[in-house]
């Protein structure tokens, strides 16, 4: 599968099947997330990766009581400690986060395997719960399965609303 399939492949999944993960694609999942860029190289993240099913099932609270985050075998909280703006006044974290992130649900559709990017979480509630440390900001977490749904294709914008090239120019009428 090349990048451009396993990009079209990923789709948001919210339902998924009474399956585990097995290990070596999990870990080809989690490869694949230590392998992204980050600012300067520095790799401030840590994946905290949720199995157990008792906590599964609290975090559905903390994701604001999204059933299907209990349901997946696996959910994926990424964290970063380093508080630094890069040079272009992003934040680090968010964006290392993010990238990783990236990487692993694009992997995880080369596997068959399904995600989704939660924006609706609260980052206290679920590093209260996951017991994580004093200084680490939850960034990011997603449910990964084996789809039990199809996923919708999301409509996107035509290349000519969101491409400016060489100097930003408006649309002459």
């Amino acid at each position: 599968m090349s990048v451009m399939e396993a990009i079209l492949q990923r789709k948001s999944i919210r339902a998924y099947q009474d399956k585990p993960i097995e290990q070596e694609k999990l870990e080809k999942i989690l490869e694949a997330g230590r392998l992204a860029p980050s600012a300067t190289n520095q790799q401030a993240w840590k994946f905290v990766v949720v199995t157990d099913p008792a906590l599964r099932h609290e975090l559905v609270a903390a994701c604001r009581n999204q059933a299907f985050v209990e349901q997946a075998p696996v959910v994926m909280v990424l964290c970063a400690d380093e508080v630094r703006d890069m040079a272009c006044r992003q934040p680090a974290r968010t964006i290392d986060c993010s990238i990783a992130l990236s990487y692993m649900q694009l992997q995880a559709a080369e596997l068959g395997i399904g995600s989704c990017w939660l924006g609706a979480f609260s980052a206290p509630d679920v590093a209260k719960l996951l017991k994580i440390p004093a200084g680490f900001q939850v960034v990011a977490v997603s449910p990964f399965g084996y789809p039990a749904e199809e996923g919708r294709v999301r409509s996107r914008k035509p290349m000519e609303d969101i491409v400016q090239y060489d100097a930003w120019e408006t649309k002459k009428n």
